[in-house]
């Protein structure tokens, strides 16, 4: 066999995707599974000359039909796709993770068992017997860290051995245990073995008594009438859920016997637990810590920011070697203008991305993350999502780049996708930047109101958002995440976390310098002339004012809009530039680098632009797509097109609703 695939399923917080980050690399690639709404993420690694594929299962606490994550996760590896299961398990918390183990006994593919975070049971004074696991169990099972490099050979070993010895699950005990909930017996012996491929009598029965839906309709299928019928009669009569639900557990209790010791080390309460579980500090303890992360993300963002302002410096050498060897002025305006103004505005905000990587994912590492979805999850949950979705809202505030990489930590695809389009409302820090500035400006005292009046319009925003959107990415079952034990904390791998932050980076540069490149080359395309006074956008933005201006935006206004979804920090800079006639090319440029304003700006603004006006552009360009690193990071996020132009065209149109409708409310008060 020249090729192998390893499925890894697991339990939420059990360590799957760092494992399969650190066997992949960058050779992974990530879509949706088939008319699902649900994440897909397969990678390759070679391992003595074999290559192995391997298949990232969706996160889940069961194999039950609760979701499709589920439902996927289950038919994936009943369908014999994968040569072996690796199932990972929590070491600090054994007793509940292995219920995914117990819901897998009955499923007939080769499998072996990680005790993965056995770092983290080893300072919690736990003392784990692997091979008298492994007994009772009947595969390999070894303990493991999934951030610990020398763990690996190991692994390597472990899953040789698995594959070769076709190891499977010994379900003799587990079904012992079946044996006692009354009308089982009777329910087996009408299910014959094979009934449904994949699955064995045993695990049919279990699912048909704890009434999983999509159990019900195979056995349906594959039944006479009368014999589905007598399932059924039989079925109502037991117990369900609860009585097999004991069972697994009674099943557990008797692996985990003798087999893990404890040293008495009491792990009590953490403090912050007791902060961040408070019903009054709860929600303010986990908002402060993703701010005080935001403003941390800025410290190792520093120098790839540098290293983006010297990219920046190259314009006035590359022009002068361009103009000595007689090259055309447009080949110096395009390798200046387009080619070094992305990459220098790329590292920037790569910068940004970098810092909130690494400090999210220390965050996540040692087991904050959790805390942060728990405290939130029935107040998300409102809006169809889960709790982790507060950390990319609160990140947006900063940077909405930052806040769509942020949304990568959401398991469920849908919930992920509703999670960007609405941090696309949230303000960045560039837009906070300008909002202020412009209202003193135009309202003088006023200000206040009209930030306020943003702040209100952004939370009916995402709310309206939520609604247009939810239905179609979010299933109703799927709105409220199941919260379980919370996770210990434990102290970071710093090897492992800095490798995840640099391959996510790296991975994030090449996807956006793609899409940062051709968007900013037709922004640049339509905006250039000769004379630079010119171009496509000025011709269209002359030709259609009558039409802006029903949204209150006189052409300059509403080029100085269109060029804020390439970057908020050069608005004002396009606005002077244009009221003062200068190049139009340059102006939309200089949008990706925060262009300087006229130090007459007042006086420009004032002479040129009315106060429903200037309330008008305050809210397109606030609510206009964020910017075109945005665009990217979202495209990267979602792995689809699709939705992230839906997303581009839902907020062009509402923002330019906004527009009109600030624009006519200050016709009533000006």
């Amino acid at each position: 066999m020249n090729s192998a695939t390893i499925a890894l399923l697991g339990q939420p917080n059990s360590g799957k995707s760092t494992l399969f980050n650190a066997l992949t690399g960058l050779r992974q690639h990530v879509g949706n599974w088939p008319g699902k709404t649900v994440e897909k993420k397969e990678g390759s690694f070679f391992h003595k000359g074999k290559e192995y594929l391997v298949a990232d299962l969706p996160g889940s606490y069961s194999l039950s039909a609760n979701s499709d994550e589920e439902v996927i996760t289950r038919d994936f590896i009943a369908s014999g796709k994968a040569d072996v299961v690796c199932i990972l398990a929590d070491s600090s918390q054994l007793q509940r993770s292995l219920f995914m183990l117990a819901d897998y006994a009955g499923i007939d593919v080769p499998c072996f068992l990680l005790l993965n975070m056995a770092d983290v049971a080893k300072d919690q004074g736990k003392q784990i017997d692997a091979k008298a696991i492994s007994q009772k169990l009947g595969i390999p099972v070894i303990p493991f860290s999934a951030t610990d490099v020398k763990s690996y050979d190991g692994f390597y070993k472990t899953l040789e051995e698995a594959i070769k010895k076709g190891s499977k699950l010994d379900v003799d005990s587990l079904k012992k245990q079946y044996d006692g909930i009354k009308g089982y017996q009777e329910i087996l012996s009408l299910i014959p073995e094979n009934t449904v491929p994949g699955y064995s009598s045993m695990w049919l029965a279990v699912k048909l008594m704890e009434n999983d839906k999509v159990v019900c309709e195979k056995l349906k299928s594959a039944l006479d009438s009368e014999t589905y019928k007598k399932l059924i009669s039989a079925a109502k009569e037991t117990q369900g859920a609860v009585a097999t639900g004991g069972c697994k557990f009674a099943w557990i209790d008797d692996v985990l016997s003798g087999a893990v010791n404890s040293s008495g080390k009491k792990v009590s309460l953490s403090k912050l637990d007791k902060i961040y579980t408070s019903r009054i500090w709860g929600k303010p303890a986990v908002i402060l810590t993703v701010l005080l992360g935001l403003i941390g993300s800025f410290i190792p963002a520093i120098p790839l920011m540098i290293v983006g302002s010297l990219i920046l410096m190259l314009k006035v050498p590359v022009a002068s070697a361009l103009a000595a060897v007689g090259a055309p002025e447009v080949l110096t305006l395009v390798i200046n203008d387009i080619i070094i103004q992305s990459f220098s505005y790329i590292f920037k905000m790569l910068g940004f991305v970098f810092g909130v990587t690494l400090v999210f994912g220390l965050l996540e590492e040692v087991g904050v993350m959790a805390r942060i979805s728990y405290v939130f999850d029935n107040t998300m949950g409102k809006l169809g999502l889960q709790g982790k979705s507060v950390m990319p809202f609160l990140i947006s505030f900063g940077c909405t780049m930052g806040g769509a990489a942020g949304a990568r930590v959401i398991d469920n695809w849908g919930q992920k996708v509703l999670t960007i389009a609405l941090a696309w409302a949230v303000p960045c820090g560039a837009a906070w930047a300008t909002i202020p500035m412009l209202s003193t400006i135009f309202f003088g005292p006023g200000a206040v109101g009209v930030i306020v009046a943003i702040l209100l319009t952004m939370l009916v925003h995402m709310w309206i958002t939520a609604k247009v959107f939810g239905g179609h990415l979010v299933k109703k079952e799927d709105r409220y995440g199941m919260i379980m034990e919370l996770p210990p904390y434990h102290k970071p791998k710093w090897g492992a976390l800095f490798r995840y932050v640099f391959g996510r980076t790296k991975e994030t540069f090449f996807r956006v310098a793609k899409v940062v490149l051709l968007v900013c080359s037709i922004f640049w395309l339509l905006s250039y002339s000769p004379s630079g006074n010119g171009g496509i956008l000025y011709a269209i933005g002359v030709a259609i004012e009558p039409v802006t201006k029903i949204f209150g935006m006189p052409w300059q206004l509403f080029l100085s809009y269109i060029a804020s979804a390439v970057g908020k920090e050069g608005a004002i800079g396009v606005i002077s530039a244009l009221y003062n006639g200068g190049s139009y090319s340059a102006a939309f440029t200089e949008a990706m680098s925060g262009a300087a304003a006229a130090t007459n700006l007042n006086e420009i603004l004032l002479a040129n632009v009315s106060r429903p006006e200037a309330l008008a552009f305050i809210f397109a360009m606030t609510f206009n797509m964020p910017c075109v690193v945005a665009l990217a990071a979202t495209y990267q996020e979602t792995h689809s097109a699709k939705w992230t132009g839906l997303i581009v065209l839902y907020y062009t149109a509402i923002s330019l609703l906004l527009a009109f409708l600030a624009y006519h409310i200050g016709m009533l008060i000006w």
